[in-house]
Order: C-alpha cells, then sequence, then structure tokens
C-alpha cells in the first residue's frame, strides 16, 4: 500500500500535521491546506440558559453530534458555573452520542451515554436510532453549521428539537495554504485529494470562486484526480457540485480514508488519465510545493 510519490492534498485542519505524517509514510507528497477554523460563540447567556432548562427536566433527551462542540459547551459552562452542576444537569438527559467522539469529554464527566451512533455516523442514523425511542422533547447540540434536514426529520416523529449553538465553522485566517491549494488543482498540480468534511469542499470552492478559478478546480476534481471521500455526507456534497468520488473506504474513518486512497489512486489515474502516472522524485516534489 502506497502513494508511490503521488501528490496528494488534504484539507485537514485540526489534525493537519497528522494527516501530513501519515501520507508521507505511505510514500506520498502531501500538501496539506487548512481550510476550517472553530471559533466558538462568544456569548454564553444561550448555554447558561440551556443548562438550567437541562436542570428544570425540559429535555428529554440531548444529541451530542461532536467532540469539540461538547468541549466548547463544557467550557462555556464552566465560565458561569461549577462542572459539577453542568454534569449533573446533563445526567438529568438520555445521552445520545454521535459516534465515538464525544464520548471522552461526557467520561471525564461521569455522564452516562444511553445510545451510540454506529457507523457512518449520520443524522440518518440518528433518526433511526431516536424512532423507537419515548423521548421527544430533544436538544441538540449543532456542530460548526445548523443541520435542518436532520431537525425536520426527528419533528416529523413526532419530537420538539431545540438547536443548541456552540460554535460555528469559518475560514481560516490565514488563506494562503487554500489559495494555493486551488491554484495547484487549477494548474494540473494534485494527482489525488482526500476529503472528511463538507466543509472543506465549501470553503476550497468559495476561495476558488474569489480567486477566478473555479471552473478549473471543478474540472480538475471531476475529470483529472482520484478523489477519496470519507463517508456517505461527503459523498453526497461532492456529488452535489458533480464530483463523483473514486475512493470511499469501507469505515468513514481518516485513517481508513488515506490508507484506501494510497491503496486505489494509481488505478484510479490510469483509468481518468489513460496513462500510468509519472511520480515526482522526492527532490522534485518538494519544490513544487513551495
Amino acid at each position: 500500500m502506497s502513494f508511490a510519490g503521488l501528490r496528494v492534498l488534504s484539507l485537514e485542519s485540526r489534525r493537519a500535521k497528522e494527516i501530513e505524517a501519515f501520507i508521507r509514510r505511505l510514500q506520498g507528497d502531501p500538501f496539506v491546506a487548512p481550510s476550517v477554523q472553530e471559533r466558538a460563540l462568544e456569548e454564553h447567556g444561550e448555554v447558561v440558559h440551556f443548562v438550567q432548562r437541562l436542570e428544570r427536566g425540559e429535555f428529554d433527551m440531548l444529541i451530542c453530534m461532536t467532540g469539540a462542540g461538547l468541549e466548547f459547551l463544557r467550557e462555556a459552562a464552566a465560565a458561569h458555573m461549577p462542572l459539577d452542576r453542568f454534569a449533573s444537569a446533563l445526567r438529568k438527559a438520555t445521552i445520545v452520542s454521535r459516534g465515538p467522539k464525544p464520548l471522552p469529554a461526557l467520561r471525564a464527566l461521569s455522564v452516562p451515554v444511553e445510545i451510540v451512533i454506529p457507523e457512518p455516523n449520520t443524522w440518518k442514523e440518528i433518526v433511526q436510532a431516536v424512532a423507537g425511542r419515548p423521548e421527544r422533547r430533544i436538544a441538540v447540540q449543532e456542530y460548526g453549521r445548523p443541520n435542518p434536514e436532520m431537525n425536520a426529520a426527528l419533528e416529523r416523529l413526532g419530537a420538539s428539537v431545540t438547536p443548541v449553538a456552540i460554535y460555528r465553522w469559518e475560514l481560516p485566517a490565514d488563506l494562503a495554504p487554500l489559495r494555493a491549494a486551488a491554484r495547484k488543482l487549477a494548474a494540473g498540480e494534485c494527482d489525488v485529494a482526500v476529503f472528511t468534511s463538507s466543509i472543506q469542499l465549501d470553503h476550497l470552492l468559495e476561495i476558488a470562486l474569489a480567486e477566478g478559478l473555479e471552473e478549473q478546480v471543478l474540472k480538475s476534481l471531476r475529470e483529472d484526480i482520484a478523489v477519496a471521500s470519507v463517508g456517505p455526507v461527503m459523498t453526497s456534497s461532492l456529488e452535489a457540485r458533480g464530483i463523483t468520488p473514486d475512493i470511499i473506504p469501507q469505515h468513514p474513518k481518516m485513517w481508513a480514508l488515506v490508507k484506501a486512497a494510497a491503496e486505489l489512486a494509481p488505478d484510479v489515474l490510469i483509468r481518468k488519465r489513460g496513462i500510468k502516472p509519472a511520480c515526482p522524485t522526492s527532490e522534485q516534489s518538494d519544490s513544487q510545493w513551495l
């Protein structure tokens, strides 16, 4: 399993250094352009009000969408109350964890988790898990943007849904790497692109549009390079832009995605380009990414 020198683009932000090292370990030539920053909302009034409502028993269930969001929620609450009070409030509701990422923060607070949503951890699995439950007053700890589709599906089950906004996804403060990524895609200087979140694609195309490169970038993603998608939500986002993912791992995890891309990308490029990709030497590729 090896990229064999292929030029691999990642738009990962939180784990940028880790994915870069992993791509190198699989003999790829990485270019990592952080595409997202997570900004906690500065106004904590909603958080305090949410905890008070939990304490009064106004919610039967809390759906924890992300580990990062739960950590932001804990930090915001800690600025206004003892953590024991926050944890006690959480224990009054049935806790649903979207996959494993919220679990460490919940365990640290000694909050029991009733339901862990299985792979691929999309909102559709959440709705399926909730459908047979009696709880119908549901709070949702949002991730970086609202999910109206999930909320509407829960309401069709007869639930009242209260989104709790903790943080938002924004463009990174330093846009230079993302601009460079758009230019490289437009110029045919990438062989593989790995996507782990739909916001990465949104921000890439936002910057490409600003640079006057949107059509060239879309053409590259649609026709010229191997595109790897972490799972069904990411795949739907790509397909909505007319991009058919070439590689989808069996498990929707970042490391599984990179491994699958290393294994399958060379054959994808033969199919798309009609020739075996010419992989630059490490010395040549380092200079290309400068």
